[in-house]
């Protein structure tokens, strides 16, 4: 085989595993009763498709194929281990009369939306829940999962197995829940498919500054959930904010994959079917009263789609969404966007009393947005030395390669003795 035709396998099997993954470890979990076992089956099997279809030639159905080889390999290793019957928590129950349950989960139409539900069981702590759904059923790896939560990747692997333990020992039944078990729920869904978006938006590791799959499949579940739950306020605001958020995808990086900041973006580029469709989802959102975390992000988002151009964005108003914001989500990644928003409003010193106040948060301690917001506040001040300490920081806490390529470039042009204009990236 060339090198050729092996990189049309290595593509063909990174399709199935962009497209696929879910419904594979779904099928595959209703043999194991085990998402830990059924997880192991569905990586041999996609480790094995490398060797088979290099020898044989890529299937005709590469999904279907995946099912059938991972679904062989849990039943080997059930009858090799002999622990069917203990193999817990449960995907589909057996009923009384040894048959199947009826599946309550017929009110949820999307075979990956079920197995989100399924993971944000009430019994598994609500960072648990979303961690476990961007893993198994997002199959985002562990190590970009760590960096969406500011943790070590070690951090991340003890308490993903902390939680499937917990399943086991706690004999959940994974059950997909009847449709008035949804609210209970809704919080941890809303929550994974969020992250599911801006882990695609800004991919935390790579060589490209997007991962289109993972944004498509988000949008893909938020109009899902919202055709499923449209009186939801939330719900509703997930769907505006991914929407508008997504609405700029073409204009981020250039033809060379450069990140473009957001006044160097063409905005005529935008997309405005989007931008509509999300202003209205805000609109109606916001008739109801009390808005949530989803859609006052949502209302900023829109602020910044509507203006014509960066100058004309109503950075007033975003920092006045910020101070609701942070009411209904205390967070200091909110409180750190809400500094750039008041130095845009007002001035850098004061964006950079209100970074310095957030450093000592051991939250942020991994989180490179935070030195390169602070290195910008201090080059638009003039701080240059300082300024280039911040970007070398941000740099060592990077892991995208779109990424550490911009914050290269501004270092190396503080050596010009810098621009003190503001950078109003995103």
């Amino acid at each position: 085989m060339t090198d050729a035709d092996m990189g049309g396998v290595r593509r063909a099997v990174g399709d199935a595993h962009r497209d696929h993954w879910a419904l594979i470890l779904a099928a595959t979990a209703r043999v194991t009763r085990d998402l830990d076992l059924a997880e192991e089956c569905v990586q041999e099997a996609f480790a094995q498709a490398l060797a088979g279809w290099a020898r044989d030639g890529t299937p005709d159905n590469p999904a279907a194929w995946l099912v059938t080889t991972a679904r062989r390999r849990a039943l080997d290793a059930i009858r090799r281990e002999q622990v069917f019957r203990a193999k817990l928590p449960l995907l589909v129950v057996p009923d009384e009369t040894g048959g199947v349950a009826a599946d309550p989960g017929d009110d949820i139409p999307d075979d990956r939306l079920r197995l989100v539900f399924t993971c944000c069981h009430p019994a598994l702590a609500p960072d648990a829940r979303v961690a476990l759904t961007l893993r198994l059923v997002c199959g985002v790896g562990t190590g970009d999962v760590a960096r969406v939560f500011l943790v070590s990747e070690a951090t991340m692997a003890a308490r993903l197995t902390r939680a499937k333990k917990k399943i086991a020992a706690a004999r959940i039944p994974f059950r997909v829940p009847a449709a008035k078990d949804l609210p209970e729920r809704l919080d941890a869904v809303l929550s994974a498919v969020h992250l599911l978006f801006t882990t695609g938006h800004t991919a935390p590791s790579g060589d490209r500054l997007l991962r289109d799959d993972l944004v498509e499949r988000a949008v893909h579940l938020c109009r899902t959930l919202h055709a499923l739950m449209p009186d939801e306020p939330e719900v509703s605001g997930l769907l505006a904010l991914v929407l508008l958020t997504d609405a700029r995808r073409a204009t981020r990086t250039d033809a060379s994959g450069r990140l473009l900041r957001l006044e160097e973006q063409d905005r005529t580029r935008w997309d405005r079917a989007a931008i509509a469709e999300g202003r209205e989802l805000v609109l109606r959102g916001m008739r109801l009263g009390r808005p949530g975390r989803y859609l006052l992000q949502a209302a900023i988002a829109a602020l910044h789609a509507e203006a014509a151009r960066c100058d004309d964005t109503d950075w007033p108003q975003i920092v006045t969404l910020y101070d609701a914001l942070r009411q209904v989500w205390p967070s200091p990644v909110v409180e750190l966007n809400r500094a750039v928003a008041l130095a845009m409003a007002t001035d850098a010193a004061t964006g950079l009393r209100e970074v310095a106040a957030l450093e000592g948060d051991p939250r942020l301690a991994r989180y490179h947005y935070l030195a390169a917001i602070k290195a910008d506040l201090l080059r638009r001040l003039g701080r240059y030395d300082e300024a280039a300490a911040a970007y070398r920081t941000a740099l060592e806490l990077t892991g995208n390669a779109a990424e550490r390529e911009y914050l290269a470039g501004r270092l190396a042009e503080l050596s010009d003795a810098g621009d003190p204009r503001g950078d109003r990236s995103e």
